[in-house]
């Protein structure tokens, strides 16, 4: 039909018809592929090789990349790692200077920034591909989103080109506001929710009451934000979901401030605040249940084991039904534990460095125990264990981490519970 109606015009006309639908078609292609990325917490079947693909298949091809994924330990090895934790744990710091790193523990990471500012640690460029939850659209809703736009192009195309220029059509612009909304499991809960959320904050006398982000419908807040080395790649790619906001918090206010002054921060997209995770008392800058997705990426550690149920539960609070809290922090036996020399001990798996911070080193189970006790679905939660080599002096470390992604349930059966901390006990 449309190939009978271009030919009935002119030659030099039907090129120029045809030329602009072209243009139209791609420009749509193109934001759309823009925004594309697969969900996969959706599935508990993951790829065999979710977090790399880089195997060593012959040791002695060993020091040519500096990184190897999915590392398998010999009993040897982890017989030797258990080992050289028990020698090092086996002076603790005493009580009364852990007592100082407690309750100072804000002072020291000021200084770990006014010291290092933003040239510490790299920009966290891996967060979107381990994390997709991040981005405000999934896959299927954008699939069918493509299908529609080049319906409505090919269907308005006779009334578009008889003007001088081609409007946006009322269909397109639903399409546009429909973006977040999704089709299927967890991601439709999330849309309907954000559209009651909405609707919470335009009704009644106390339902009126704006905060940062308010008009948003989909939220992130990224806890333990630093130097910004995971909000300004989020930031980067929320420039193309205006609907979306981002709110990041750190108890030390000099590194709240190097976010605020760094170039890329846009106070319409994003809330950065100086908040202590473990002040319970402590409010946020917007109310319970609108968020979701919560950032927790090598931050749980930092916190005392007998404080980090507290937070989590507190954090599940924050989230909306349906929404993701994304984990990944150290693993038990990672070379950085196994580095620590004897008096940095101060309970079993717990460590301060040199400059007063503080690490924690987590196993799986431990992780699965504390999320599912505040009352969270677990969807994904796996050790990442990696080699990282030195090339030039020859030297191989192993590298572990623990990731995690768990959900609040759409319909919550029980409160989160109130229990101490599930990690072993601290001497």
């Amino acid at each position: 039909m449309l190939e009978s109606w271009c030919l009935s015009l002119p030659l030099a006309y039907t090129v120029a018809v045809l030329i602009r639908m072209n243009v139209i078609w791609r420009n749509s292609v193109s934001c759309l592929r823009i925004r594309k990325v697969p969900r996969r917490y959706q599935s508990g079947n993951h790829p065999a090789a979710p977090l790399g693909s880089r195997i060593l298949t012959d040791p002695a091809k060993v020091f040519e990349h500096n990184m190897w994924d999915h590392m398998q330990w010999s009993k040897e090895e982890e017989a030797a790692a258990r080992k050289r934790v028990e020698e090092n744990s086996a002076v603790r710091v005493l009580l009364e200077e852990q007592v100082k790193y407690e309750n100072e523990a804000s002072q020291y990471w000021d200084t770990f920034y006014k010291i290092h500012k933003n040239k510490f640690f790299k920009d966290r460029n891996w967060l979107l591909r381990e994390f997709p939850e991040i981005i405000p659209v999934d896959q299927k809703t954008e699939e069918k989103t493509q299908e529609s736009s080049w319906d409505n192009v090919k269907t308005g195309a006779a009334n578009c080109f008889s003007r001088m220029h081609c409007p946006i059509m009322p269909e397109e612009k639903n399409l546009g506001m429909k973006r977040c909304g999704s089709s299927d499991g967890p991601s439709r809960a999330r849309s309907h929710f954000s559209n009651l959320d909405s609707e919470e904050h335009s009704e009644g006398p106390l339902k009126t009451e704006l905060f940062p982000g308010s008009s948003a419908t989909f939220r992130i807040l990224e806890v333990g934000c630093g130097a910004g080395n995971s909000v300004f790649p989020i930031l980067n790619t929320l420039q193309n979901a205006p609907e979306s906001f981002l709110y990041c918090c750190d108890f030390a206010s000099g590194a709240v401030e190097l976010v605020k002054l760094h170039s890329s921060y846009r106070a319409a997209q994003c809330c950065a605040f100086v908040h202590d995770v473990c002040d319970e008392d402590s409010p946020y800058p917007f109310p319970d249940g609108i968020l979701d997705v919560i950032l927790l990426v090598f931050v749980l550690s930092s916190i005392h084991p007998d404080r980090m149920q507290g937070v989590i539960n507190r954090l599940s609070k924050l989230l909306k039904p349906g929404g993701m809290l994304l984990f990944r922090d150290y693993g038990r036996y990672d070379k950085t534990q196994l580095r620590f020399k004897r008096g940095h001990c101060l309970s079993e798996n717990f460590y301060v460095r040199g400059d007063g911070t503080r690490a924690y080193f987590f196993t799986k189970g431990e992780v699965h125990t504390m999320f599912c006790k505040a009352g969270l679905d677990e969807k994904q939660n796996l050790v990442d264990r990696r080699l990282q080599v030195n090339r030039k002096k020859q030297v191989k470390m192993h590298r572990v981490w623990v990731q995690g992604k768990f959900q609040k349930p759409l319909h919550l059966t029980q409160k989160p519970s109130k229990l101490v901390s599930p990690l072993l006990s601290h001497g």
